[in-house]
């Protein structure tokens, strides 16, 4: 891959349309809808936009982001911190999951995935964002394991941003862009051998079918195995898409995402004296008969029509189904046996980090069951419409839209009896007993609907305001067969506001200041914790002031940020069963990141972030005020760099840190901090590409997940690995 020459980031904003499936939209000859500049003679003309094609760029730099407003948005015009990992990234970082795009974003840690508690869980911000994931700009709420084999791009955007996205978006929110056909041909096949041991295949082929018409196809199948004991995945997916109008006025995607996944579970290691039990780090605390077993399938279709050159108006629906039968146990407690051979857990160990002066050889865990089936699905339609116009001098991009959604969840959970205790520091790797008993049926569904508009206003070429509000009416309806509640209905309506203000005295500088609302209904998930259901929702509140720089003549995206994330009413328990919202959760920050080229053959994706995170207001029963939130380090940072030191040969590496953090609010169970640094080598020809990528290079010990059930149990990462890729483009 070579370097194309780039403009200035300022009009390549503009122009780039780079890695985001809304830039297929304006392909080629299309004029942009980006908030028109109030012309210096008073003559007010919006741009037309010549876009370049994003997919023969391999540069880091983001362009455009769609988080930041519904429509392609110069991220120098969004008033919030916006990370952007594109596919040149991921490509050269051999990245295969979502987790693994995320490595890049400094401030995100992870709550078990890969087979762990089911699906990607992610705290950002301190704040989690179980609920906030989602697939072009669609909710995408099923509990399952994320590819990238499928997409162009991870964006990240970062604080509150109900306004945009409704209920949720605490800590802000992760959108998955889709690839989507062009009109430019390209394919290519890659396989890769890893020495987990791991074989992937992807294909991505993408045809004109005709002057204003193609399709796309790609397609994953992947055997990997783990440097955890037993830990095995084996998943395929295809994800066809077709597209109609292109560089027309109306513009037609159908898309699909089919994925299978048949996953061994991995809960981690049992904490022992507050730390994650020091024992080897393969150690697996399940059964080998376990499997999370996941169906996926997502279809989509989305119009974009250009009634005038100033007034779109676009619509798209999602239809999404998750299917998940997981059968997975992992360590529960910790404790010894006694003299007829009976376990005895630690006393209090679950609450305590399971502090004992047994040593550790003399040690057990009991094997706790987690299986469930679960049947989830939801179809969301939104439309939008946005008008370029002015009032005088002052110019203003307008979106005005409605999201209607429905979401219907079942989870039947069950029992397995007399699962087996097992020594610590060598547990017995066996199948277990396969009777289940059935447990708890809980049903729920809600309802959502939200009528929203956004203005960015433009009084002068450097000055700009960005003011939105959002009304949400939620309505859900919860039942269980055992559990209490046995049947909860809830309803609720928030008005959520978003505000900006930029100064951009140049093209190639923005500086901010942002208000932003959040809110959290008890039934967010679908599920209720009993006491929690008949109170208002949370609410957050974020600030944040920063800028945006473009160097290196535009090819470096240089940001920083303060910010401040309140939640000013968290749920708290004050006696057991009862509920109040009198907690209070805060956390102060700073970020700063670099994205783009330093030199012509020398690409860099870094970031740094802090975080002074702490529950100010909390009861006495839970025990956790002053504390700091589970899971939120306070120093974290993350780098990939390339450099081409020829036209065919690349080399590259990268580091993540994190400094410590604890696996629980009540700050008993804590994780080192930790330095892991990964590796590339690259043969690049135009018609072909050999890659190595080697993880973890010094073979440092971390823990990638942390859980907080069971006390707080941690999972290990990747011990060193490497992975050998050869892509051949025809």
């Amino acid at each position: 891959m070579r370097r194309h020459t780039l403009l200035p980031l300022g009009f390549a904003a503009l122009s780039g349309l780079a890695g985001v499936p809304d830039a297929a939209f304006a392909e080629e000859t299309q004029s942009q809808s980006s908030p028109a500049p109030v012309a210096q003679s008073g003559e007010q003309t919006l741009p037309e936009v010549k876009v370049r094609d994003r997919t023969q760029s391999d540069d880091y730099v983001p362009t455009v982001s769609t988080i930041g407003g519904k429509t392609p948005t110069p991220v120098m015009d969004i008033p919030q911190s916006v990370t952007i990992i594109n596919r040149a990234v991921m490509d050269a970082q051999g990245a295969t999951s979502l987790q693994d795009a995320l490595r890049n974003v400094p401030g995100i840690t992870f709550g078990g995935a890969e087979g762990g508690v089911i699906g990607n869980n992610i705290n950002l911000r301190g704040f989690t964002a179980r609920t906030d994931l989602y697939l072009d700009g669609i909710r995408d709420r099923g509990q399952y394991y994320r590819d990238v084999f499928s997409l162009d791009a991870v964006e990240v955007l970062k604080g509150p941003s109900s306004m945009l996205f409704g209920r949720g978006s605490t800590g802000g929110v992760i959108n998955q862009v889709s690839k989507v056909p062009s009109l430019t041909p390209s394919n290519y096949a890659t396989v890769g051998v890893g020495t987990q041991p791991m074989v992937r295949v992807t294909a991505d082929i993408n045809q004109p079918m005709s002057e204003t018409s193609a399709f796309r196809v790609a397609l994953m199948g992947q055997d990997v195995h783990s440097s955890r004991d037993v830990m095995k995945n084996e998943n395929y997916g295809i994800a066809p898409s077709v597209r109609f109008g292109i560089g027309t006025p109306t513009d037609v995607i159908l898309s699909a995402l089919l994925l299978h996944n048949n996953d061994m579970p991995d809960y981690g290691l049992p904490p022992v004296n507050g730390q994650p039990a020091d024992v080897n780090r393969g150690n697996f605390y399940g059964l080998t008969n376990d499997r999370t077993t996941q169906d996926v399938g997502e279809v989509r279709a989305r119009v974009v029509h250009k009634l005038t050159p100033e007034l779109t108006l676009q619509n798209q629906t999602q239809y999404s189904q998750y299917n998940i039968d997981a059968r997975e146990s992992g360590p529960g407690a910790v404790g010894t046996r006694n003299s007829r051979g009976v376990f005895v857990p630690i006393p209090g160990g679950t609450v305590t980090g399971n502090f004992t002066t047994t040593p550790l050889n003399q040690l057990f865990v009991q094997i706790a069951g987690h299986d469930r089936s679960i049947f989830d699905h939801s179809i969301y339609n939104q439309t939008d419409l946005i008008a370029n116009f002015y009032t005088g001098s002052i110019g203003h991009q307008l979106l005005a839209g409605l999201e209607l959604g429905y979401d219907d969840y079942e989870n039947q959970a069950y029992a397995r009896p007399n699962l087996p205790v097992v020594w610590l520091q060598s547990p017995l790797e066996q199948a277990g007993n396969t009777i289940t008993i059935r447990g708890n049926y809980a049903n729920a569904r809600a309802t959502t609907v939200a009528p929203y508009v956004n203005d960015t206003i433009t009084f002068t070429p450097n000055w700009k305001v960005v003011a939105g509000l959002r009304w949400d009416y939620y309505d859900a309806t919860l039942n269980n067969t055992i559990n209490l509640p046995r049947r909860t209905d809830q309803s609720v309506d928030f008005l959520s506001v978003r505000a900006g203000l930029m100064y951009e005295p140049s093209s190639l500088q923005t500086y901010y200041v942002s208000y932003g609302t959040s809110f959290n209904p008890s039934i967010e998930t679908l599920t209720v914790v009993n006491g929690t259901q008949n109170l208002d929702p949370e609410e957050n509140q974020s600030i944040e002031a920063g800028g945006k720089w473009a160097v290196m003549e535009g090819n470096l995206l240089l940001t920083s940020a303060l910010f401040q994330t309140k939640k000013k009413n968290a749920r708290t328990q004050v006696s057991t069963g009862v509920y109040e919202l009198t907690g209070e959760v805060r956390v102060n920050g700073f970020e700063a990141t670099a994205a783009g080229r330093i030199t012509r053959d020398w690409q860099v994706l870094a970031g740094y972030t802090y975080l002074d995170a702490e529950i100010t207001e909390g009861s006495t029963f839970e025990n956790t005020k002053g504390n700091v939130p589970l899971n939120t380090p306070r120093n974290s940072t993350s780098l990939w760099t390339t450099y081409n030191i020829t036209p065919e040969w690349q080399v590259g590496g990268g580091m993540t840190t994190m400094s410590g953090r604890f696996a629980n609010n009540t700050n008993t169970v804590r994780v080192g901090d930790y330095v892991r640094v990964d590796a590339t080598v690259a043969y690049l020809q135009q018609q072909y590409e050999v890659r190595l990528n080697v993880f973890n290079l010094f073979n440092k010990l971390s823990f990638d997940q942390l859980i907080a059930s069971q006390g707080g149990r941690s999972v290990p990462g990747t011990n060193t690995q490497a992975l050998l890729t050869f892509t051949y483009r025809f």
